[in-house]
């Protein structure tokens, strides 16, 4: 196992790591024990008690977070004609059809989230072995196989975060930054908790939420009470 650094044993010990916190808590905490110099990343972990391989129990959805991730998101939009003309109004990074098929069939992927007319779904389901692993592919069901490119990009940009679990159960998800403000944070986390337990399948049985845990992107993991599925905010 490969030594840690001073800093990230400074902020473990900070942490009780035999308590689960209650989620303001854990996040306040979180921001105390960033171990880097730069803003880093506050990361969410769910470990759902579901079972991915069954199509019932595959959760996957999309939330609006109040407050944004503290990163502006690179939206790539296949689209033609008056649609491309509208995605590139309303700040897409990257526009086209054939030619971005081409580049990503090749193996570039440097783009955080990717939007489809439905006409062009034919040609770019052609790249589900490549965009489907990194959770890319655009979807009708998380708003990004649409005619209205536009709404599409300035709900991305605007903090819209999509998730979905993985073959092991567990989820993963931004809520910002370390410079944000707890209680902003813990707003987020709320909205994206809240989708979460929505979207509850009817087939899983015992306790859904098992497990969760917020982290930054070097720090410490902090347990979070997985009972608690509303978020207390305090002063």
């Amino acid at each position: 196992m490969a030594k840690r650094s001073k800093a990230y044993e400074a902020a473990q010990a900070k942490i009780d790591a035999d308590s689960t916190y209650a989620p303001f808590d854990a996040i306040k905490l979180a921001k105390e024990t960033n171990p880097s110099k730069f803003d880093a990343t506050v990361e969410v972990a769910f470990r759902l008690g579901v079972d991915p391989r069954k199509a019932d129990q595959m959760i996957r959805g999309t939330v609006n977070l109040p407050h944004g991730t503290g990163k502006t998101a690179r939206v790539l939009v296949f689209a033609t004609g008056e649609r491309a003309e509208a995605a590139i109004a309303a700040g897409a990074d990257f526009v086209g059809t054939d030619d971005l098929i081409e580049k990503i069939q090749g193996g570039w992927t440097d783009f955080d989230a990717a939007v489809a007319t439905p006409d062009l779904m034919g040609k770019v389901g052609r790249l589900g072995k490549v965009l489907g692993p990194r959770n890319l592919m655009p979807n009708p069901k998380t708003g990004t196989v649409t005619n209205d490119v536009a709404k599409a990009v300035n709900d991305i940009k605007g903090g819209k975060i999509d998730f979905r679990v993985d073959k092991h159960s567990n989820l993963h998800f931004i809520i910002g930054k370390v410079s944000f403000d707890a209680v902003k944070l813990a707003e987020n986390y709320s909205a994206a908790l809240e989708e979460v337990l929505r979207l509850k399948p009817s087939a899983s049985k015992g306790r859904y939420l098992q497990k969760a845990t917020v982290s930054t992107t070097f720090g410490p993991g902090i347990s979070v009470d997985p009972a608690a599925t509303k978020v207390v905010i305090e002063d």
